[in-house]
């Protein structure tokens, strides 16, 4: 589990492009990531909206956002066009992003124990280290919680 302070691990996972992204290319700048369950499903899509609604604060106050889910590249695809998202969705099929971060686990829904994606969010400085992580998301809004 990634704690305040750490270093941001290592990871190779694909954007909605194709496009292979690590987390070199996170070095430079102040960097939010987000972790969320599915795409196109009401909270993703309430959570997605709202930063992109707001994501011109996120660019002023020097922020390179993006969002990741164990979704295929082209669910990102279709998510991405139907939500105008104009920030990068990355895709971690095989969990080991998610799980790296401490981003999966367990989940309750209606009493039935399963792993899944844990919706949180971290912050990261412009050195990669992380300075913030976002536990309980309220996904309508979402952005005042990371940039208030």
């Amino acid at each position: 589990m990634l704690q305040i302070g750490e270093k941001m691990p290592a990871f190779k996972v694909l954007d909605e492009a194709g496009k292979e992204v690590t987390e070199k290319d996170f070095i430079g700048k102040k960097s939010v990531i987000y972790f969320y369950p599915k795409d196109s499903t009401p909270g993703c899509t309430a959570e997605a909206c709202n930063i992109r609604d707001n994501y011109h604060a996120f660019m002023a106050q020097g922020y390179q956002v993006v969002g990741v889910s164990k979704d295929s590249v082209a669910s990102h695809v279709k998510f991405k066009e139907k939500n105008t998202l104009p920030f990068p969705l990355l895709s971690d099929p095989t969990t080991e992003m998610l799980q790296a971060f401490g981003a999966w686990g367990e989940k309750k829904l209606y009493g039935k124990v399963s792993m899944g994606t844990l919706r949180k969010t971290y912050i990261f400085d412009e050195t990669g280290v992380l300075v913030r992580i976002i536990e309980k998301v309220d996904t309508k809004n979402h952005s005042a919680q990371v940039l208030g």
